[in-house]
């Protein structure tokens, strides 16, 4: 992104939120790129007369523009996907604490970040998608993360390229558990097992399964229902219908799981900041947010879609703390990269 347009974006920013201090406003940075939040918004601002003013981008830009514009940002929260582009930002000292007894008793801990600087808002699990006319249940039985760097694996998985944030997170979630050389040797492995080399999208493995050209797909859960709804056209739904999801290492730490999340900005207007994050995990905003993203919710008591719910939702869940996956992005970074991934 060039200097200009950078200079466009904190003028921007500047002008939008040229009334910040003002005791009813709040003002969101958002990397989620899904039109039902701002339904959400609407409805904090009907419920305590708050007004809440967003600008939109993805992750890593609107993280660099509150680090451009420094202390003077108007900024009060940022919302983005996958737990390590939060521990990033909390690395930059852009957080702060969050203190609230809502997150303390809806969060699990292993879902926060360090000093309860930000906290997950949905949750996401990275699963498999495979064929159930070339994959048996014997080969399913206790298939884990790791046992696809197995010899029976070779040439039928794919999965996006190591430049994808959720496959790093996959990655240092394995170094959390298993260290950097145990890791590497897996990930040299896995990419011998690969059916192609890594190109697209999550959705993109699964129609590469669907279509034939590999047995078995690492993408996440809600990518199935979202193309099972028709909202990506009739070919991908049909495509939906020929894979099974799966659950892995339900034998041992559980399946990967990501989240959605916000953190705590020193803006202007903390107080308000708090309160939409308390808002957005209640039980009215997270049935909004699984009905319209097909996530997981948070908040206990809460269902997720019926085109997710029907693939079970009583999985085991790993409990690596997610903040583990930024501390250990870098040595996931470049252990995929020495792999060749």
């Amino acid at each position: 992104m060039n200097l200009i347009t950078r200079i466009l974006q904190v003028s921007m920013a500047v002008l939008i939120f040229s009334a910040s201090s003002f005791a009813n406003e709040v003002n969101l940075y958002s990397g989620r790129h899904y039109d039902s939040d701002e339904k959400l918004y609407s409805k904090f601002t009907a419920e305590t007369g708050i007004k809440v003013n967003v600008v939109s981008g993805k992750g890593k830009a609107l993280m660099q523009q509150i680090i451009t514009e420094g202390n003077s940002s108007p900024a009060d929260l940022f919302v983005t996907v996958d737990a390590g582009n939060l521990w990033k930002a909390q690395k930059e000292g852009l957080f702060q604490k969050i203190t609230s007894s809502t997150v303390d008793s809806v969060v699990p801990k292993n879902l926060r970040g360090p000093n309860n600087e930000w906290v997950a808002l949905a949750k996401r699990a990275r699963i498999m998608y495979y064929n159930p006319r070339t994959v048996t249940e014997a080969e399913l039985d206790g298939l884990t993360y790791e046992d696809l760097a197995n010899p029976e694996w070779n040439g039928r998985v794919v999965i996006r390229k190591s430049s994808n944030m959720y496959n790093q997170s996959l990655v240092a979630s394995l170094v959390a558990n298993h260290g950097v050389d145990a890791t590497e040797t897996w990930a040299n492995e896995l990419v011998a097992n690969m059916a192609r080399k890594p190109e697209g999208n999550d959705r993109a493995q699964i129609m590469a399964v669907a279509n034939g050209e590999a047995d078995i797909a690492v993408a996440n859960s809600y990518y199935i229902a979202l193309m099972l709804s028709g909202k990506k056209g009739t070919e991908q739904q049909a495509a939906a219908n020929k894979v099974v999801p799966f659950f892995p290492s339900q034998n041992g730490r559980g399946t990967h799981i990501n989240v959605s999340g916000i953190g705590l900005l020193k803006g202007p207007n903390t107080h308000n900041a708090v309160k939409l994050i308390d808002f957005l995990l209640s039980e009215e905003a997270q049935n909004h947010i699984v009905k319209n993203s097909f996530e997981y919710p948070i908040r206990d008591g809460v269902n997720a879609h019926p085109l997710i719910a029907q693939f079970g939702t009583d999985f085991k869940q790993d409990q690596t703390p997610v903040s583990s996956y930024g501390e250990f992005n870098p040595d996931a970074v470049k252990l995929m990269e020495r792999a060749g991934w």
